[in-house]
């Protein structure tokens, strides 16, 4: 049996003594069989476990102190980016998006003929994977496979150009107006329903039209400055919320000027929908672009592009259907996988979002 000692008698080391002793019969041991670690509680099992339900609990956080421990606190980010590579399709959709960038990039280290390169030999031929082309030839004898990998990446730069600089202006225009207000708001929001009325498509032709059609960076151009728009709003929305926090309240009264106000506290919040926003505008650009160049007004010969091998192959029907089948497949998988991404960076970036979809 185990003396007991009066509690009159207790001195201060044996009541410290006697508590951690109660304290810590429960932690489990390190590796080593000492009590050198602490095991926080992990994510519990199941679809609706969710990184927010691992929190420490104020139990734990005690029992640490006690033992001298330190826990580490996961930033929102780490929490967004665990959501995101549970999202099975995202994740498939990101490593599909980077080798198809690889592609593009590396052109011409990968395609097996040059663009504009004549095959006389092999006029219209078929796709076949006995022969040297593996999508076949086009009407001139040039190989079908290297004009689509050449095409990918005029696109792609379109896309990606028309996305980063819409971005730009979108964020701009929505966060001055979220965050002045009054005549600012006024002013700006008016001129962006202006541009919303606009038929767009009508826009793009007369806009093509006008300003020459053909080079790539025209085409983005005009895409972009269309393309802004619906950001903006969802900017001016996120900025007219976090305009009233307390934690810009105490940054207007230490003196923080309304820049570094904007770009150091408002816009580190509001990254959630810009982000998702800039991946679906990259397939919806890559898509009105193909419209474009299948209409004659997007990108023209000799630069090959997704749309334009489309519009050339089109005309010839069901006879040469390796023409528009190949290309428009590259269309629809860059799609589907920037509409997956988007889908996967929406849930990972709200922090009210408990349920992971597969």
């Amino acid at each position: 049996m185990t003396d007991r000692i009066p509690a009159g008698d207790q001195s201060p080391q044996d009541l410290e003594s006697v508590l951690i002793a109660s304290d810590t019969a429960g932690l489990p041991a390190s590796a080593h069989g000492q009590m050198g670690s602490l095991a926080l509680p992990e994510e519990p099992p199941g679809p609706a476990g969710s990184p927010e339900q691992a929190m420490v609990s104020p139990q734990d956080l005690a029992l640490s102190q006690q033992q001298g421990l330190e826990p580490t606190a996961r930033s929102q980010w780490a929490y967004a980016r665990l959501r995101f590579f549970r999202h099975r399709m995202a994740v498939l959709s990101l490593l599909v998006l980077i080798a198809i960038g690889f592609v593009a990039i590396f052109a011409k280290q990968i395609a097996p003929y040059e663009f504009d390169e004549l095959d006389l030999d092999n006029i219209t031929s078929g796709p076949t994977f006995a022969d040297k082309h593996l999508f076949g030839t086009d009407l001139l004898g040039r190989d079908y496979l290297s004009r689509v990998i050449f095409g990918l990446r005029t696109s792609l730069w379109v896309a990606f150009f028309v996305a980063i600089l819409s971005t730009t202006i979108g964020t701009t225009v929505g966060a001055l107006a979220g965050y002045y207000g009054g005549i600012v708001d006024n002013l700006l929001m008016r001129f962006t329903d202006l541009i919303l009325t606009l038929p767009g498509l009508a826009v793009l032709l007369t806009a093509a039209a006008f300003f020459g059609a053909g080079d790539p960076l025209k085409v983005g151009l005009i895409l972009a400055l269309l393309f802004w728009t619906s950001l903006a709003r969802i900017v001016r929305g996120v900025f007219l919320s976090l305009r009233e926090k307390e934690y810009i309240e105490a940054a207007k009264a230490s003196g923080a000027s309304d820049a570094r106000i904007i770009l150091r506290h408002m816009l580190p919040n509001s990254l959630g929908p810009i982000i998702v926003n800039t991946t679906l505008v990259v397939a919806a650009a890559i898509l009105v672009e193909a419209a474009l160049s299948f209409l004659g007004f997007g990108i023209q010969p000799p630069n090959p592009a997704l749309g334009s091998l489309i519009a050339t192959g089109q005309a010839e029907g069901t006879d040469l259907w390796w023409l528009v089948t190949f290309p428009g497949l590259v269309i629809v998988v860059i799609a589907l996988a920037i509409n997956f991404i988007g889908d996967g960076l929406r849930d990972a970036l709200d922090p009210t979002q408990r349920r992971v979809r597969a």
